[in-house]
């Protein structure tokens, strides 16, 4: 195990929460978007998307035996991947409105099935998640730094 270990676990859930980040912006900002994608000679609404995330290597309960001691292994946690962005399935919501361009015969219009309250949720969740792993980061370094004065 290198001493950077930790900082590379970190700087992956970094940049794991970054991306989920962006992806929670993209759904916010197309919140209103009725013409997202052109299929089958028609324009559909924006789908919410949001990231799928695996650790690198292994399996949790791997991880959590190797913590309680109850296999030596000798594994440890690589940090975690962003395997894929993925389209919520979920219907999209159905809004009276005949006014507007996108409205069908009978005066509905189809908007994106993204909540503004469940990305807001999800922002929070991971923006904290960000400030932690920056907290174990700056720790580590921390511990880094005391350790080069000790070879003083």
């Amino acid at each position: 195990m290198s001493i950077f270990h930790s900082m590379n676990n970190t700087a992956s859930a970094l940049s794991a929460q970054r991306l989920r980040m962006d992806v929670i912006s993209s759904n916010m900002a197309n919140v209103d978007s009725t013409r997202a994608k052109y299929v089958n000679g028609e324009w559909q609404p924006y789908k919410r998307k949001s990231v799928v995330l695996q650790p690198k290597e292994g399996q949790f309960s791997n991880f959590l035996n190797v913590a309680m001691n109850k296999s030596n292994d000798g594994s440890v946690g690589n940090g975690v991947k962003a395997t894929k962005i993925v389209e919520d399935e979920t219907p999209f919501k159905l809004v009276y409105n005949p006014e507007h361009p996108d409205a069908n015969e009978e005066g509905y219009v189809e908007l994106p099935n993204v909540d503004p309250l469940r990305e807001m949720v999800d922002l929070i969740s991971a923006t904290r998640s960000y400030e932690a792993n920056v907290t174990v980061f700056n720790a580590s370094k921390g511990m880094m730094m005391k350790a080069l004065e000790i070879g003083k």
